[in-house]
């Protein structure tokens, strides 16, 4: 559903124009905010015809409204993928695309470095469903044929992960699902549309918590699911208006105009977060920085090969200190918060314990450090810098 005058636009012009329609809106560039719950029909016959293309008229608050569809069309054309479906958070977004999928009696197989939610959806909800989901290393690459059965239905992919940061090998582990008939669903949050092309990868569902870098401001909950495809899409799209999956108006909104500026915003957390890791790879209370951007960090060649970005999302392990030392850093920190999330205007910190939740990887993190995970905002980064080397000090002191 691409406009055809923005076919062969560069990314960044595709952001700032995708999914406008002035003239259908009096002119007004921007698509206004419909809050709507009844849709009123001027026919009976009108009225069937929602009812015979429910997905494609607006008849319902709840199944879309023209801001809704200007969204999922803004997305799905800077992604590449056929059309999107909008739910309520990232959360949202992927238990609603894992549900149109797995069924009863499947197998699905998850990668250990996925977001934690997800891992708690799959253990809990799903499990109570019948569906059995096992984790796999994220470095199998295309070894994880496996490990595919069959009764497995999907392949859940996260790279990098958004804890501990192992970039995977998406085209071998697609060829392989393919090879069987396995589809394969990814978290795409934290490289966005704009730095890893996920359809030409072998990927059929991109989900992105577009709470984080697509709104940006960290001012809204928002989630997408992009399908490759009318036969990947339709599931989707049913089973989210079955579950009542949604997302409020000016929600979808505040989307879109963040959408606008991500280019931009992006090319700034890429930068802040490479120049961050840098100088923190130099710091004497660091043993290991994890940032795929980075010359010597595992994933390095996968992400050159295969990205063409990064965003502001990195962490680094800590020589061993104690929690005291830890807390004295982080909890008088002035410019970083402390807090979840990330993709915002603003930088944060949050101590991680990424062993804590692994089954599959968990060796490779049992003698870790304290891990701490940063997100670069939109700040000056000698600014944050300053503010790190208050904090490090101040751990020094307590240790």
């Amino acid at each position: 559903m691409t406009d055809s005058k923005l076919k062969n636009v560069r990314p960044d012009t595709l952001a700032a124009h995708a999914g406008l329609d002035p003239m259908a809106h009096q002119g007004i560039v921007n698509p206004p905010v419909y809050h709507a719950s009844t849709v009123l029909f001027p026919s009976l016959e009108a009225l069937e015809e929602s009812d015979r293309n429910p997905f494609d008229i607006v008849n319902y608050g709840r199944v879309g409204t023209p801001t809704t569809f200007a969204l999922e069309q803004a997305v799905a054309e800077m992604e590449g993928g056929y059309r999107s479906v909008t739910a309520a958070s990232g959360l949202a977004a992927i238990a609603t695309a894992l549900s149109a999928f797995a069924r009863s009696g499947d197998h699905i197989l998850v990668t250990d470095s996925a977001y934690g939610p997800t891992r708690r959806f799959c253990n809990e909800v799903l499990a109570g469903f019948g569906v059995e989901t096992e984790y796999f290393d994220p470095l199998v690459s295309g070894d994880i044929a496996r490990l595919i059965r069959p009764n497995t239905r999907l392949v859940y992919l996260e790279s990098p992960g958004s804890l501990t940061f192992e970039v995977q090998d998406v085209p071998a582990i697609a060829v392989a699902a393919k090879a069987r008939g396995v589809a394969v669903l990814m978290d795409n949050t934290w490289a966005t549309p704009l730095c890893f092309n996920s359809f030409a990868h072998g990927v059929d569902v991109s989900i992105h918590a577009a709470t984080k870098y697509i709104v940006g401001h960290s001012d809204a909950m928002l989630g997408l699911i992009v399908c490759s495809n009318k036969e990947t899409w339709e599931p989707v799209k049913r089973t989210a208006v079955r579950f009542g999956t949604t997302a409020g108006p000016d929600d979808v909104y505040l989307g879109l105009r963040g959408l606008r500026t991500l280019p931009v915003r992006l090319k700034r957390h890429h930068e802040a977060s490479v120049e961050l890791a840098v100088w923190l790879k130099r710091r004497p209370e660091v043993a290991r920085v994890l940032h795929p951007a980075l010359p010597g960090d595992p994933g390095h060649a996968l992400w050159r090969r295969d990205f063409t970005g990064a965003s502001g999302l990195f962490a680094v392990e800590l020589k061993p200190c104690s929690k005291t030392a830890l807390a004295a850093m982080v909890d008088h920190l002035d410019l970083f918060g402390l807090g979840y999330s990330w993709g915002g205007f603003e930088s944060l910190v949050l101590p991680i314990h990424p062993a804590r939740a692994r089954t599959a990887t968990r060796d490779r993190w049992k003698d870790a450090g304290p891990m701490v995970r940063f997100h670069a905002g939109l700040e000056d980064v000698h600014d944050l810098m300053g503010d790190l080397e208050r904090g490090f000090t101040r751990l020094a002191a307590a240790s």
